[in-house]
């Protein structure tokens, strides 16, 4: 099953306690104007996020989290 995330929404797989790998991208954060915002993240960015973000969904035997760019603290670079 694909998913695909709404406007500035992100989904991520858990690797470890304190870091994630998006999985999903939504297109972007509708602006007042209408406008919209490209997300700042890419798929496969590992991110940072709180302990208590997202909301936990199961999809074809897997948990992931959907999450507002917003709630994403930072990207990890690097190894």
């Amino acid at each position: 099953m694909k998913i695909r995330p709404l406007h500035d929404r992100v989904i991520v797989e858990r690797l470890e306690e304190e870091r994630t790998s998006a999985g999903g991208i939504g297109k972007g954060k509708i602006l007042e104007s209408g406008e919209v915002r490209p997300l700042d993240l890419k798929i496969g960015d590992k991110v940072l996020f709180g302990k208590y973000g997202g909301t936990e969904v199961k999809i074809d035997g897997k948990e992931l989290l959907v999450m507002r760019e917003e709630d994403v603290m930072a990207v990890i670079e690097g190894k």
